[in-house]
């Protein structure tokens, strides 16, 4: 009688690796038994092994290789058989090709209604391989906006002279069509997708003396990524322009539009801007997502007594909060993340925004328009009349303005605005300055906040080093003085966090980190950013220093004595934390 071979299951080839013990063994067994959960369910929701020792598992039981994506580089072609938006819905990649045979990772290999769609699409033998989705997933996201360049290269070949005469037309009628349809749209289409995968805030498109370079703002720091012929430049002006709806034949005055994308789920808001230059119109798009993302103020990076006095800051129920810092500080995200944090259906929020840059939901949200006599100053008057409890003013930036602001705040509204100043003391002669009075500012502000958005390592990457002797006297000379006035009094959860930092510098060795640079950070060795924050509240003191017209130098002085954490201090502090470098710290915090 012939021996009848039993199909080992993914438990017997993991415990035979010896992946799990004999006692897990028994008891997804046990489970399986007597629940009928299928043995995958059970080992997926136990997690006895990593995904990837389950994968190879899962292949090696149904005869199905494993494919180990890792660092694998796909070209452009390959990924052009496979749409993105489809790659994630059914979480595959298509990573080689022979012989009309297309080998394909995927998390589900049995789904056949998923290859046999692949083999339609692509008219090509799908083979499928099994591999973890941690490592689709992030495949899709890097190497789908990596293939930039190949498409715009190819594109690049399709260029005709034709299409290039097209940008000089003055009606676009039929040509509208065709400019759609042309290479020049695919190059800026990419483009402008290339920029919300890699989470750009701008796009720089800048004419030189023999090509065109596009850059793109990447958390806060301008990088190069695509260099295009000079002979498309106008016609990739152009095609920005049609969607704008600017003037195509206008190039010696600076021109404004804006538009909309969007790419897959996510629908982003485009502001342009033209600007002539002598090599010809420089153009900067600002991506503005319409999506409204909630932060909480430690996602921030706001913690301990300065969250403390912020946050009582914000419960009070007149007053003026100040939100200062130069451009691209973070000062709206603050400002949305207070107005998320105050918005209840007992209270009226009105903001004036230039532009409307997070949507709140609740909020009323006005966006001024200076070319139809919206300005701050006269919107702030109007809305005194809509019965506001808070309001929220993007920028004070005249002296109506501040007077309006104060008149609010004295008649019983709750006031958020921003200033540009370097610190937070900066910001009280600043108001001086724009004619403000003193004895009112002295009874009108509730606290001033100053904040700068520094790089976060890369923690794929991230690699800890002992700092230089020059850089451990830096740490110790700026957190010294902090040191033994706060370890004392660290009675908050983030303030003991602080005070474990503070520890450190009692030595002279220092432990950092810095990230070494990978492909998910784009060899930078940075990912995302935080803020480094100031927080000076308005006490007796300070207020009759104010009174007193004191430069901000002493007013500085005063709050650093009665407890203030500087902006340098706490990006200091985030350095031996591991959240940043030192580099960062002193690029943004420095005068």
């Amino acid at each position: 009688m012939p021996k009848i071979e039993v199909q080992k299951g993914i438990e017997d080839i993991l415990y035979e690796k010896k992946l799990i013990n004999s006692d897990q063994l028994s008891a997804i067994k046990f489970e399986h038994v007597n629940t009928g959960k299928p043995v995958v369910q059970i080992l997926n929701e136990r997690n006895y092994i990593t995904s990837e020792d389950f994968a190879k598992a899962y292949g090696e039981a149904y005869g199905i290789p494993f494919a180990s994506l890792g660092e694998t580089q796909i070209s452009a072609k390959l990924l052009d058989y496979i749409p993105q938006a489809v790659a994630k819905k059914y979480k595959i990649v298509p990573f080689d090709e022979k012989d009309n045979v297309l080998s394909v990772a995927m998390v589900d290999p049995l789904d056949l209604q998923a290859v046999e769609f692949i083999e339609r699409r692509t008219g090509r033998t799908v083979t499928p391989y099994i591999s973890t989705e941690k490592d689709i997933v992030h495949v899709i996201d890097e190497q789908y906006g990596r293939s930039l360049g190949e498409h715009v290269s190819a594109a690049l070949e399709e260029v005709s002279q034709e299409v290039l005469k097209i940008e000089g037309t003055k009606d676009f009628g039929k040509e509208e069509e065709t400019l759609r349809d042309a290479p020049v749209s695919k190059i800026v289409g990419r483009v402008l997708e290339y920029a919300t995968k890699l989470k750009a805030s701008d796009i720089h498109i800048e004419p030189e003396e023999d090509k065109t370079r596009v850059r793109y703002r990447v958390d806060g720091v301008l990088q190069d990524r695509i260099t295009l012929p000079k002979k498309v430049h106008d016609s990739i002006i152009a095609r920005i322009k049609v969607l704008a709806q600017l003037k195509i034949d206008e190039k010696r005055l600076p021109q404004d539009g804006r538009f909309k994308i969007q790419v897959e789920n996510t629908l982003t808001d485009l502001r342009i801007s033209t600007l002539p230059t002598i090599l010809g119109e420089k153009v900067v798009i600002r991506l503005l997502k319409e999506e409204g993302v909630t932060y909480s103020f430690k996602d921030l990076g706001l913690r301990g007594t300065a969250l403390k006095r912020f946050d009582e800051a914000l419960l009070r129920p007149n007053g003026i909060i100040l939100v200062t810092g130069p451009t691209g500080s973070g000062k709206t995200v603050t400002l949305a993340t207070s107005l998320s944090k105050l918005n209840t259906v007992r209270v009226n929020i009105i903001t004036l925004e230039d532009p409307v840059e997070i949507r709140v939901e609740g909020v009323n949200q006005v966006q001024i328009n200076p070319a139809a006599g919206l300005t701050f100053a006269s919107g702030l008057r109007s809305i005194l009349r809509q019965d506001p409890n808070i309001i929220m003013v993007g920028e004070i930036r005249d002296s109506d303005t501040a007077e309006l602001a104060i008149q609010a705040a004295l008649t019983g509204h709750l006031v958020l605005a921003t200033l540009h100043t370097n610190s937070s003391a900066g910001a009280l002669p600043r108001l001086l300055d724009m004619g403000v009075e003193s004895f009112l500012l002295a009874s009108t502000i509730n606290v001033v906040l100053a904040q700068r958005l520094v790089r976060r390592i890369c923690e794929n990457c991230k690699e800890s080093f002992e700092a230089s002797a020059e850089v451990g006297k830096e740490i110790k000379r700026v957190l010294g003085p902090l040191s033994e006035r706060f370890l004392n009094n660290a009675k908050e959860t983030d303030d003991q966090l602080i005070a474990e930092d503070l520890k450190k510098i009692k030595g002279d060795r220092y432990t950092i980190y810095k990230g070494k640079g990978c492909d998910r950070c784009s060899g930078s060795g940075y990912s995302g950013r935080i803020g480094i924050y100031e927080v000076l509240i308005m006490n007796d003191k300070i207020a009759k220093m104010v009174l007193e017209r004191r430069p901000a130098s002493e007013i500085e002085l005063q709050a650093v004595l009665e407890g203030m954490i500087t902006l340098v201090q706490d990006g200091y502090l985030k350095v031996l934390e591991g959240i940043t470098t030192i580099e960062e710290v002193l690029r943004v915090a420095t005068d």
